[in-house]
């Protein structure tokens, strides 16, 4: 039993360090302690996410673009069966 125990706070209290010394650690503590984040504008981050967005949009008119040529594909081959 006092093994088991040993072996517990030796991880247990291993893992609460590497926690409390982790970015994410610091951020509960800080938490705690009542500070406020506040987050640096930073323009290289909002350029880059202005990018991705505007991938985004053409990625979606290029699938938009596929569904419509898939579905006046089905719609051809379905009369030419009828026929």
């Amino acid at each position: 039993m006092e093994d088991i125990l040993a072996i517990l706070l030796i991880f247990g209290g291993g893992t609460a360090i590497a926690i409390s010394f982790s970015p994410v650690g610091r951020a509960i503590a800080d938490r705690i302690r009542g500070r406020t984040f506040t987050p640096q504008q930073d323009p290289v981050v909002y350029e880059e996410l202005d990018r991705m967005r505007s991938e985004m949009v053409e990625l979606h008119e290029r699938l938009d673009f596929t569904e419509r040529l898939l579905a006046k594909g089905t719609d051809q081959a379905k009369s030419l069966e009828e026929q």
